[in-house]
Order: structure tokens, then sequence, then C-alpha cells
């Protein structure tokens, strides 16, 4: 006889009735996701009556994840970049000027003066001694600062190629660290791209690293491509230069180990800074927007540990003298140290917005991208044709709906509108999933719940043509019904499982809308399978109970 135990009756209910509540916020997309918006700001510390408006859109207690919509539904922009990871090799060996410096200095008696040469190659460190005869043991002694790699495809090898080049001893980093600063500098673009879209509370970006050296970069929901070239394409690199001079031509030529930049906020004014800065950005721990002590927008910061020493250090040196805060090659402001600064924090002022010194803390905050980023591949999808996307999604899932639900009916009378709404139920616990997990939605995706809308009959087709043919053995419409669900398990199992397999597969192998509508398929697959087996075989046993026909057709 047909038996469910109470304790499964009251876990199907609550699963259909769980999907139903997580799936309704997607019916109000709009006033759900204007709750969720003011929300967020209200958390943040921001309240006003307008936000307190939006926020009433939506009851608090109620459930209000959505199905993240993306960039093809929703609009937005899609940018292809290129990093110059060779950038990282010049910076990394302007950083071992001072090592090598003060290595040789301490045998200043043997090898004499210490000069740092020309080098048409930024990437490369020449270095001339007053001792010509000495150059054996001061190659020796640089040497020193050669490290093994610690990377399993650099095992065996030196991060560091030194060797005498006529007179002069050349510093470069070796083939095998240039391939590992290469992966870093690709890992740790990403991972800074990555922050700064998250810190501005964008909804499931697409972040994928291609090839070698570009970088994939997809924002819904954003409103242009240049908006998004501001976000992520500022390095937001800041140093602190000691200050040589100041000029006025633009054109002068700089002495040797030195820059000119312009002031960001004085027209004509331009910089005679020293090349290598004191302290640089990536000895920052944190910034924040705040106001200086004539009330106007600033940025302070704060430095760990070793920048905060190296800061301190320099202050104390130099008080009375001038040093530059330069951010991106342009110099913010240039204040003259008045004291010893021990603390390792300290502001940023100059003509800032509020907007301005909120973006470029965010900036900051996310850390300097390690390297110039040329952007080869940039569009702007506009919301109108998102918008088409999702209606042409809604018209197809309609007509499939609707061809469905009438093909099921006229084939199989009240089993088949029984199998109609476990349909409805199927396609509430997909969104609802979608909804918790957060998943993003594109118009593959969209895709793949209409094949799953024509599949997810199929198990109610096999488990009623097995009911049929119990029928016509003259069983009772009981044992009929029983025989039927489980002569037909392992059909259902069978042709289930080989999709969930290539949906699998899909995602695996995949990436971007490919994955979106193998996600969609694999869970599809799981709610119909669980629809077809419990929640129509539940509806037909109570129909059975409270009816208890004799006879039956099908």
């Amino acid at each position: 006889m047909l038996q469910v135990s109470l304790w499964k009756r009251a876990l199907i209910i609550l699963i259909c009735l769980g999907a139903a509540v997580f799936a309704a916020p997607n019916l109000f997309y709009d006033q759900v996701e204007r709750h969720n918006d003011a929300v967020a700001t209200i958390e943040a510390g921001t309240s006003t009556p307008e936000l307190e408006a939006e926020r009433a859109l939506w009851p608090d207690w109620l459930p209000s994840d959505l199905v993240n919509l993306g960039l093809d539904l929703r609009g937005g922009a899609h940018l292809l970049a290129e990093v110059q990871v060779s950038d990282v090799y010049a910076d990394r060996i302007d950083a071992l000027w001072p090592e090598v410096r003060d290595l040789l200095r301490a045998e200043r008696a043997t090898v004499g003066g210490v000069r740092r040469m020309a080098s048409d190659d930024p990437g490369v460190l020449r270095i001339a001694i007053g001792n010509a005869e000495a150059l054996p043991q001061a190659l020796e002694t640089v040497r020193t600062l050669s490290q093994p790699m610690q990377t399993l495809t650099g095992i065996g090898q030196q991060d560091l190629d030194i060797h005498l080049d006529g007179n002069e001893i050349v510093i470069t980093l070796s083939e095998a660290e240039r391939l590992a600063t290469d992966d870093r500098t690709m890992r740790q673009s990403l991972e800074i791209i990555r922050r700064r879209v998250d810190e501005v509370g964008t909804r499931e970006p697409t972040i994928l690293r291609q090839g070698t050296d570009r970088i994939l970069i997809q924002v819904p929901g954003i409103g242009s491509a240049d908006e998004l070239k501001s976000l992520i394409g500022t390095t937001a690199r800041l140093t602190f230069h000691p200050v040589v001079r100041t000029t006025s031509n633009a054109n002068e030529a700089p002495g040797p180990r030195q820059v000119i930049y312009p002031s960001m906020d004085q027209q004509g004014v331009y910089y005679l800074l020293e090349q290598t800065p004191v302290v640089n950005g990536e000895q920052l721990t944190d910034a924040q927007p705040t106001f200086d002590q004539n009330g106007r927008p600033a940025v302070s910061f704060r430095f760990n540990p070793a920048g905060a020493r190296a800061f301190g250090l320099y202050t104390a040196e130099n008080i009375g003298s001038p040093f530059a805060i330069v951010l991106d090659n342009e110099v913010i402001s240039a204040p003259v140290i008045q004291s010893h600064i021990s603390g390792g924090s300290g502001i940023i002022t100059g003509r800032f917005t509020v907007e301005e010194s909120t973006n470029l803390s965010v900036l900051l905050r996310a850390g300097a991208l390690p390297a110039e980023m040329t952007f080869l591949e940039e569009r702007t999808i506009g919301p109108e044709l998102g918008q088409d996307s999702v209606d042409a999604g809604k018209i197809a899932a309609i007509i499939a709906m609707v061809t469905v639900l009438l093909y099921m009916g006229l084939s199989y009378g009240l089993f088949g509108w029984i199998a109609n709404i476990a349909l409805l139920f199927n396609i509430m616990m997909i969104f609802a999933v979608l909804s918790l997990i957060g998943g993003t939605l594109t118009l593959p995706g969209i895709a793949g719940i209409v094949l799953t809308i024509g599949m997810a009959v199929d198990a109610n087709v096999l488990i009623f043509e097995r009911i049929r043919e119990e029928l016509r053995t003259a069983r009772g419409p009981a044992r009929a019904i029983e025989l039927g669900y489980e002569k037909a398990m392992s059909a259902i199992l069978d042709a289930n499982i080989t999709t969930f397999i290539t949906a699998a597969i899909l995602f695996a192998l995949g990436s971007g809308p490919v994955r979106g509508f193998a996600i969609t398929l694999g869970l599809g697959i799981i709610t119909s399978v669980f629809s077809a087996i419990f929640v129509t075989r539940l509806i037909i046993i109570w129909w059975f109970e409270r009816r208890r026909p004799k006879t039956m057709t099908l």
C-alpha cells in the first residue's frame, strides 16, 4: 500500500514552503534590491529619511536574498586588460640599490667608492667601484644578496643573476625569478582588482586571468566602462620622496637618480625629487577619509611597523626639509617636516572633494596595483539591452511552461495537473537555491532553466506510463501506483545521473556563461528528481487517501 511516514511528509512540505518563501523576493526584484542597498548603507553608518523609506519597501523579517543578474541581463561594463609585468622588474632592481650600496660601503677600504651607473634597461642594475682590482671581491660580496628560489618551478636556482661586465657589476633577475615574479604580479593584480570592485558594493563581478598577462573584468550594474576603468585602472601608487627643489620648467632634465613630477593642485609647479622613495604604499596598513584642521576633505593613513620605522627615522633626520607625497606620479602635497613623526601615521591633504577622498582611501586600502595595465578591449552594455534579454528570457520560459502544463494536463488528466503543481515547486526550488548561494543568472542560465522545465516532466512521464502498464494487468489503483514508482525509479536515476555528469563536466571545464548554464541545469536536475519522486507522490497519496477509488484510468 501507499505509505509515507509523517516525518517524511513534514520534511517535503517544509522544503516546498521554504522554496516558495526564499524564491518570492525575486518576484519583487527592484523593491528588494533597493531595500538591500538601503540596509547596507544604513549599517555602514549613514541614515537619512530617504534611506529609511527605501528600507521600508520590503519587510526586514522576510528573506531578502536575490538571484544576481549577470552582465548580459543587467548591463554593465566589460574590460580586457593587459598587465605590464615587466614594470615590476625595474622596481625590484631599483629597491636593491640601497642594499648593494650599504653592503659595499662596509668594505670601502678595499673596494673604494661605490657608484650606480646609467643603464638603458631599467631592469638592470650596474655598479662601478673605485678600486678595479677589488672587483672579484666586490662581486662575491654582492652575490650574498642572491637567495635560493622558493617556488616549485625554481628549486635549485637563484633569484638574482650577478656577474661582471667589463669593470662593472651587473645585477638582473634570473629567468626563473622573472617567471615567478610574473605569476605573483598577476595574482596580486587579480586580488587587488577584486578588492577594489568589492569595496564599492557591486554584485557578482567576474574577474578572471586569461593567458599569461591578461585579466578579464566584467562588472554588472556599473554605469560605463570608463567608470570601471577609473576605479581599477588607477595604480594608486603612493610614495614619499625627499624633495631636491621646485621648478616651473616641466622640461628640465633631472639629475642622476632623480625624477620630476608635477603638482596635483598647483598649476605650473614641478618638483625635482630623489627617485628612490623613503617609504611606499605597500607599507600602508590602513587609509580612511577624514577632514583636516580646516574642515577640508583629506585622507588619513597608517604604516606597518617597517614603514613606520623608516618614516620615523627619515623625519627625525630631516626636520625643516620638505618631502613630497606622490600619488601616481603627481605630487599631492610637499609639507615641511616640523618634527619627528614616530607614530607611523599621518594625513594627506589637498584639494579633494568628499567623493575624491573616499575613492582615494578605497584605492589605498585595497593596495597599489603592482604594474600598469593597458586596456585592450572595453565595452559598455546598457541596461536597455539587458532588459531586452530578460524580457526575451521571460517570454521563452512562459511559452515553455504553458506548453508543458497543457501537454501534461491533456495527456494525463488529474495526474498531469498534479505533475504541473510539482513543476511550479521545482522552479521555486531552483530560484531559492540560486538566491541562497548568491548565484548569478545569465542568458545561458535562463536557457538552462527553460531546458529544465522541459526535462522536469520526463520523470513524471516515466512514472505515469508505468502506472498505466500496471493498471492494464488488472491490478488495483494503490498497487499500480506503488509499482509504477518502484519500476520507474531505475530509469529516472539513470537518465538524470548521465545528464548531471554532463553538467558537472561543463562546470569544471567551462567558464563564464557556460558555467551559468551548467549550474542551472545541474540544480534543475536535482530539483526535478525531488519534485517527481517526492512531491507528486505525496500529492497523489493525499488524493488517494481522500477518494479511495476502486478503479482508476490514466
